[in-house]
């Protein structure tokens, strides 16, 4: 969101999406528009991009520091570069959203993104605020080691994100040959389902490829439509017991072993 306040034409954009999906649930879909879930997503939302601006300035700088010792630094005024890049930067957007679905300390962060109960695009803005403890930035940095300017990395996952605000809604149904290679919101829907048969799949950012190549893609089942939220959901529109009931509970489950070893068999294993 931090982003957006540099970039007037997506706000625009996104502003007008959200606009046009309200008017279509209301008045066209008969769905209805969960209104207070969208003001907890709005406020989650503006606390993260508050924090985001402290985050970006500790790993821009933890970044920078590392592409001093890279061995290699790949040209950003080659397209081909660019490219490869951007394969990287997807499967590694890949592998970190695995692990946070499936290691509980990282989930901690990433249970916010999943607290709505429907899917609109305002869901896409609430987004934990601790990205920092959570450490699933580790992962991105392996591209800087190899020789990727910092630059290049920030603005591809900025993109990716970006791409992914418009896949939080189900205003747009399936769409054909583009499903075989782009994530969509038909594959995006059944990411955010608690249904047992889409927990845990569709990891991809702008890309599903990876999905198709590691198993773990899913899709929408006519017999089986998909239920938002988190299996054991919290129960609250509280902005702050949405970001940190997640690590509470973790918290206490982790000093309930009354070991080390136990604290973190809670934290690395599965949510």
């Amino acid at each position: 969101m931090e982003r957006l306040a540099r970039s007037p034409g997506l706000f625009a954009l996104m502003l007008l999406a959200v606009l046009g999906e309200w008017l279509w649930r209301r008045r066209f879909a008969r769905l209805g528009y969960d209104g207070r879930g969208a003001l907890a997503s709005l406020a989650v939302g503006l606390g993260h991009a508050v924090v985001g601006v402290l985050s970006a300035s500790v790993l821009g700088g933890l970044f920078v520091a590392l592409a001093w010792v890279a061995p290699v630094h790949w040209s950003m005024r080659d397209g081909r570069v660019w490219l490869v890049a951007f394969l990287a930067v997807e499967l590694a957007y890949y592998l970190v959203h695995r692990a946070s679905h499936t290691m509980r300390w990282m989930w901690a962060t990433h249970a916010v993104h999943h607290t709505p109960e429907q899917m609109t695009l305002l869901s896409a803005i609430r987004l934990g605020w601790t990205h920092l403890l959570s450490l699933g930035w580790l992962g991105y940095l392996p591209l800087v080691l190899v020789g990727f300017d910092p630059r290049m990395v920030f603005a591809l996952l900025a993109f990716n994100l970006h791409y992914q605000f418009f896949l939080h809604t189900e205003a747009v149904g399936r769409l054909g040959p583009l499903e075989w290679v782009f994530n969509t919101p038909a594959h995006h829907r059944v990411h955010h389902g608690s249904n047992a048969a889409y927990l845990d799949c569709n990891y991809g950012g702008v890309l599903i490829v990876f999905d198709r190549l590691f198993g773990t893609l899913r899709t929408e089942r006519a017999d089986d439509p998909v239920r938002y939220g988190l299996a054991r959901p919290l129960g609250t529109f509280n902005p702050l017991r949405l970001v940190f009931r997640p690590w509470r509970q973790l918290i206490m489950d982790m000093r309930a072993t009354g070991s080390v070893g136990g604290a973190l068999k809670i934290a690395l294993g599965r949510p």
